[in-house]
């Protein structure tokens, strides 16, 4: 969360607002044990998720559909995650929650809940909403959170995935991902002539909307790892040209044309510079660029073809794909160039590599015996895990907290298209996001500040 009694910046249809959503503690009521028992071990390999009790939220005063609505959506983020089971309404015992009282735990337990969720949205006099909620640990009998929130009744939505955030947090001990959106290239028209626009939903598939109206072709969006800004490469004439684009105030800047750019730049982890593949002749080289001087700094020079370079974390290291051994493999070296470490030797080819968020480990597009998997490696090349294959699959972006990526997978014929896809990190939480259109090139958002 962004902090106790703390203004956060709200957007309504991605404008910014007058009001700001204002977040402030509640004071625990009920009993109070010594020590909270709920909690979830998030280093497992395969977590069972932890069953949780959501009440639909009471409404006084106010719409009692939208806070069922805010009730769902929040629901829908924890159970999203694979780490939360929320239990089925119509096992509860307890009906007609205040957020003010005391729950009788023992019709919770009875029902095997360990997590209890209670909330209210109030309409205010001046026309905000006032919505609170409380985290129960059921074993415990104990409060573990409560806080309350005025906003403006448009943004109930995204106040919702704010609480979720909430719960995720106190419960798994690490920053959830809820209040987040995804670019991608929305694809429309016939396989052969498609119209490709960038366009931007939140993480959940709801409140789409396009950045560009197609009349230029548009590629590889990628996120600022600091801001709500994002690079892509778009075709408006026979090479490529990078532009940087606010995604609140819409405004585009060129960042330069660049004839034989495959991929869009990534962003340095301050978000200060890009780095990025620039093709001379038969090879390709990696560049950084600063974005405020605009002067680049070569980092490879070979013979081979080396590109989608990466940037860990703490901006030290950089990972790439290269042929420079006679296939696409994965390499890391200084942020300053120099000696490159191959870090990939399974069978098949490497390429799309993105380092985590938490610098723990870097996702990759591997392709073998005509099948193309999701994988995730350390940074030394050891442990690596597939945790997804198919006709199709490419372009692994991570969730800011570094336990989500979203991907595209193609589907084959003549009426098939890509289609966005996550996957968490245990690999067996893999759902599609619904998107208007076909959709791909997906690229995670910061969290919304």
């Amino acid at each position: 969360m962004r902090g106790i009694l703390k203004h956060i910046s709200v957007l309504a249809g991605r404008k910014v607002l007058g009001a700001a959503i204002v977040a402030a503690a509640l004071v625990a009521i009920g009993p109070r044990p010594a020590a909270a028992l709920v909690e979830i071990d998030i280093t497992q390999g395969n977590i069972e998720p932890l069953p949780i009790a959501l009440p639909s939220f009471s409404a006084e005063g106010g719409d009692s559909k939208l806070a069922s609505d805010m009730t769902n959506v929040i629901a829908a983020d924890l159970k999203r995650s694979g780490l939360f089971r929320p239990l089925d309404p119509a096992s509860f015992i307890q009906k007609n929650m205040s957020v003010n009282s005391t729950p009788r735990f023992g019709d919770w337990r009875q029902i095997s809940a360990q997590a209890l969720v209670t909330g209210t949205v109030i309409k205010q006099p001046d026309g905000r909403l006032r919505a609170e909620f409380r985290l129960w640990d059921v074993f415990a009998a104990e409060q573990m959170l409560g806080q309350q929130f005025y906003t403006t009744p448009e943004n109930w939505r995204r106040l919702a995935h704010i609480i979720a955030d909430a719960i995720y947090e106190r419960l798994t001990g690490e920053k959830g991902y809820f209040d987040t959106r995804i670019v991608f290239v929305d694809e429309t028209g016939p396989k052969d002539k498609r119209v490709k626009r960038l366009a931007i939903m939140d993480q959940d598939g709801a409140n789409t909307r396009y950045l560009t109206r197609g009349d230029d072709l548009v590629l590889t969006p990628r996120f600022s790892p600091t801001s709500q800004e994002i690079t892509y490469m778009s075709y408006g004439g026979a090479d490529p040209s990078v532009y940087l684009l606010n995604i609140e105030t819409g405004q585009r800047e060129i960042v330069g044309n660049f004839p034989g750019m495959t991929f869009a730049p990534r962003f340095s982890p301050d978000g200060q510079s890009v780095i990025m593949s620039l093709q001379q002749g038969g090879n390709a080289n990696i560049f950084k660029m600063d974005l405020r001087s605009r002067r680049t700094t070569r980092l490879t020079n070979t013979a081979a073809i080396d590109t989608s370079p990466s940037y860990s974390p703490d901006g030290s290291r950089i990972v790439f794909e290269s042929d420079r051994g006679g296939t696409q493999q994965l390499y890391v070296m200084g942020a300053n160039g120099g000696q490159a470490q191959r870090i990939s030797f399974g069978p098949g080819r490497y390429s799309t590599p993105v380092w985590s968020p938490r610098g723990d480990l870097i996702a990759f597009t591997k392709q073998h015996q005509g099948r193309f998997m999701i994988g995730v490696m350390r940074p030394d090349g050891k442990g690596e895990r597939i945790l997804t294959e198919g006709y199709h699959n490419e372009g692994p972006a991570w969730s800011p907290n570094g336990r989500v990526l979203v991907f595209f997978r193609d589907t084959p014929g003549a009426t098939g298209g890509p289609q966005v896809w996550t996957v968490d990190l245990t690999g067996y939480n893999e759902q599609r996001l619904e998107t208007p259109a076909f959709a791909s090139d997906p690229s995670w958002s910061p969290l919304i500040d």
